[in-house]
């Protein structure tokens, strides 16, 4: 009974996918598809979609399983910057801002986090996730943190954030005042 009803709702389907449409223009000019014929209606000629096969799967190949590296070896840490945002926008202003970050699992065996700005170490190593920037010039910054050992050798590195720091510049001052003419 199961079969028959799966196979009358099948037949239905098919019946109601090659129904025929029809063209309707009325007095304005306005055209409407339907598939009731009105007596001015003419049919359309639908085509047939192009369709094509899935590609079979053996296609695409499995990555290759990532090798083991530095951040493997460190205890496997897994650190990120939770705050800014990457690309995020620093106003104008002293170029004063906090980075945040997270890692798991938490430090141990005398690891710290380290923040790199540009590559280079911004602060001494800490155990804490947050660190408050003061005096950053302007332009355009890489964030990135890393989990390092007592020796300062880099176990794990988060994903590179930047940021946009807009400062006042005194190439461009425009409330100096005005020389008064003589």
């Amino acid at each position: 009974m199961k079969h028959l009803l799966i196979l009358l709702l099948c037949t239905l389907l098919a019946m109601t996918a090659s129904a025929q449409v029809y063209r309707v223009v009325d007095e304005h000019g306005n055209v409407t598809f339907t598939d009731k014929p009105p007596a001015d209606a003419e049919p359309v000629d639908i085509r047939q979609p192009n369709t094509s096969a899935p590609p079979n799967a053996a296609a695409f190949p499995a990555p290759p399983p990532k090798p083991l590296d530095d951040q493997d070896a460190g205890g496997g840490y897994q650190v990120a910057i939770t705050s800014p945002a990457n690309e995020t926008i620093i106003p104008r202003g002293p170029g004063n801002f906090s980075v945040s970050a997270s890692v798991s699992p938490a430090l141990g065996g005398g690891h710290m986090l380290q923040l790199l700005l540009d590559g280079q170490p911004r602060q001494e190593p800490q155990g804490s996730t947050s660190w408050a920037l003061t005096n950053v010039f302007r332009g355009e910054h890489t964030l990135t943190v890393a989990v390092v050992d007592k020796d300062g050798k880099q176990l794990a590195t988060s994903g590179p954030v930047t940021v946009f720091v807009f400062r006042p510049s005194s190439n461009f001052n425009n409330n100096r005042p005005r020389p008064t003419p003589r």
